[in-house]
């Protein structure tokens, strides 16, 4: 068991651009890992290992590696920044005993880093923040340090302050040691000294200090004892008050450094092992026996029964699925059987392996507390538990969010029509962001995904792994249809011509609601008998996924069943499900229909002299600006713009500026699209309404 207290699963996550895979790249340098740094911009990332992340510089798919700290194992999964590849985030977080938030110094708590921080907080993940890039023109650590006070309920708590800033930034200034850290760039710094405190610095570090320790006080018996009698308080009652703090979710340290320029990540390395929690410090996760529909749980300990949980799919070229799993109580064996939870299928494991990035190292077993990869899992999808097949437990699943873009594909050849839909199964199977579906009416395949980044990098892989070259649509966008008021309407479905008929009649009201779907049964006992209740219930979900105006899902509406009338004979379960659809499709069409549509979170930071170039092409773009920051030369642009006036908007805007600004996206919710631009896209919409 003491192995399990040397144990940190940890991941990196942060906005696009923030620095998370140069500062995992720093990490396994320090840590001997690597012998040599991989930079983003060239390419050469140990994390970024597909072609299309060291072609475009994004992380695009989580990896996971091991590595060692102080006598510490370190398990680490370096996550995606890009909206696109968000999902990614989500189901690394779920598996996560603490995570690393990496913030840029200029940009602060942008969109997406608000993102991340909002995933940690519904998976209960403990946090440490890192402010990076401090040597930046315009990196400001204590305006960072308010934009989390401001925009995060968890008080963040600076450890430590910057030495220097911008071009001038050369080391951190330990509050909890009170002491100066300083690289050596000749080392890649390797090598670092301690230094005195500067003469300017040392009222900030003591206000800075007596705050820390003041925080600490309301979480700390023993601090606040010291606290109160005069006392000295340690080196190592401030370690111990801060990770007992962290670890109840109260506090999150605030490091800084520059990854970068080789400034910080020892420091970093340091408070991974000292404030993030071992497993077994993890509160022990819960689930359901499959058989006894009882709530159980399992702690971890090598010694109960094993349960693992399967966070991500890849596909090898090699080896096939390679199943991502997180376990969490017992241990697996290479060549021993579990159970697949849902389906309750007994597998039998292949193979073993740990993994750093691509590259695969083969072991004997898998154990509580470990991250890894099991080979020869057939039919398995993400979310799935791994259980002992006889002390059987399921782990909550995982929720994958709709899809908002999507394009039709179609192969170039012949020979590649067979071959397009076990690429594209494949590729559905590893990301459930990614669906694919046929068009009925024209016979086309769509492709969805969550954005024009996602799509892209679907076809790349589709011609780069799979060796398919397709035709490939403009993306579009995947509206919502709803309705604006409320409406009754019956469905009566009989069919009666001697012998046995049909016969079913339904009565649903429908009316707006603020989001999602809600069906509500309301029936008097004996209207309709009850075996006929999920017939129903099925006609309104599939009218709610096929859509009636144009094809789209229908979101934000209640509906309630009131009435209906069966017979005695000839009522059937088809019968009530298509007179369910009948009465939705109704009442749908006369409670003033329309189209909802994505809106994004947009984030633009651009030196001054472009700034009225942006603004005037959002306007265009029917985009609304809510907030603009000055910070030294640069301007921060947060808005929001409707998904579809976005596709070639990184090309625009890099026209507009010279290249010289970045932006990022983030989907924020679906709203009302305006009339007028309901008549451009749908111009014989009122006529089929009219016509109903």
């Amino acid at each position: 068991m003491e192995y399990l207290t040397k144990i940190r699963n940890i991941g990196i996550a942060a906005h696009i651009d923030a620095g998370k895979t140069t500062t995992t790249e720093r990490i396994l340098y320090y840590t001997g890992k690597i012998y040599r740094i991989g930079e983003v911009d060239d390419g050469s990332a140990t994390m970024d290992w597909m072609e299309q992340e060291k072609e475009r510089g994004i992380t695009i798919t989580a990896a996971a590696t091991t590595t060692y700290w102080r006598g510490y194992r370190i398990n680490i999964i370096d996550t995606p920044g890009h909206v696109d590849f968000t999902m990614e985030v989500e189901r690394s977080l779920k598996v996560l005993d603490g995570v690393v938030v990496v913030f840029c110094g200029v940009g602060g708590v942008e969109p997406q880093s608000e993102t991340v921080w909002h995933q940690a907080d519904k998976y209960h993940v403990p946090r440490i923040a890192f402010v990076n890039k401090m040597d930046r023109t315009g990196a400001d650590f204590y305006r960072v340090i308010k934009m989390m006070q401001e925009k995060f309920p968890i008080t963040a708590l600076p450890i430590q302050l910057p030495l220097g800033s911008e071009d001038e930034f050369k080391g951190v200034i330990d509050l909890i040691e009170e002491n100066a850290y300083i690289w050596h760039e000749d080392t890649l710094g390797a090598e670092f000294e301690m230094v005195a405190i500067p003469e300017k610095d040392k009222k900030r570090v003591k206000e800075y200090h007596e705050k820390m320790i003041d925080v600490l006080s309301h979480y700390d018996e023993k601090i606040l004892e010291k606290y109160m009698a005069g006392e000295l308080i340690t080196k190592e009652d401030l370690i111990r008050g801060i990770r007992k703090a962290t670890i109840q979710l109260k506090i999150v340290p605030v490091l800084c450094g520059t990854a970068f320029k080789n400034k910080g990540i020892q420091k970093l390395l340091d408070a991974i092992v000292d404030f993030l929690p071992s497993p077994t410090e993890a509160p022990p996760i819960k689930g359901i026996n499959p058989k006894t529909k009882q709530e159980e749980t399992r702690a971890a300990d090598p010694r109960l029964p094993f349960s693992a949980l399967v966070f991500k799919i890849a596909n090898d070229p090699h080896q096939g699925f390679l199943s991502y799993v997180r376990v969490y109580s017992g241990k697996v064996e290479k060549g021993s059987t579990v159970l697949i939870v849902p389906t309750m299928e007994k597998v039998r494991v292949m193979k073993l392996l740990l993994m750093h990035s691509n590259q695969k190292e083969e072991v004997e077993k898998l154990q509580a507390g470990e991250i890894g990869v099991v080979i020869g899992l057939k039919d398995v999808k993400t979310g799935n538990t791994l259980t002992n097949f006889l002390h059987p437990i399921a782990f909550e699943p995982m929720e994958f969010p709709d899809p908002v873009v999507f394009l039709a594909v179609e192969p170039k050849t012949k020979a590649d029509e067979t071959k397009l839909s076990g690429a594209l199964r494949a590729l559905s199977i590893e990301d459930p962001t990614f669906r694919v579906r046929q068009n009925q009416e024209t016979g086309e395949t769509i492709i969805s995904g969550m954005g024009e980044l996602h799509l892209d990098i679907i076809v790349e892989r589709l011609k780069r792994e799979f060796g398919i070259t397709c035709h490939v649509g403009k993306p579009q966008v995947s509206y919502r249809e709803t309705i604006t008021k409320e409406m009754t309407a019956e469905g009566r479905f009989i069919r009666q011509s001697g012998g046995h008929g049909q016969y079913g009649v339904v009565t649903l009201k429908l009316q707006p609601s603020a989001s999602g779907i809600n069906i509500v049964n309301e029936i008097k006992e004996g209207r309709i008998p009850k075996e006929f209740y999920p017939a129903i219930e099925q006609g309104i979900k599939e009218s709610v996924d096929t859509g009636v105006l144009g094809g789209y899902p229908i979101n934000n509406i209640s509906v309630e069943i009131l009435d209906g009338a069966f017979h005695e004979v000839d009522s059937s379960e088809l019968a009530f499900k298509i007179a369910a659809t009948m009465a939705f499709r109704e009442a749908f069409m006369k409670a003033d229909p329309t189209f909802l549509e994505p809106i994004m979170d947009l984030e633009v930071v651009t030196p001054d002299a472009y700034v009225g170039n942006i603004i005037a092409d959002l306007s265009a773009r029917r985009g609304r600006i809510v907030n603009l920051e000055s910070i030294k030369g640069h301007k921060i642009i947060h808005g929001f713009v409707p998904l579809a006036e976005t596709f070639g908007y990184a090309s625009a805007i890099r026209s507009l500026t010279q290249g010289r600004v970045s932006h990022s996206m983030q989907f924020a919710q679906y709203e009302r699209i305006p009339e007028e631009e309901k008549t451009k896209l749908f111009p014989n919409l009122d006529q089929t309404i009219n016509s109903t």
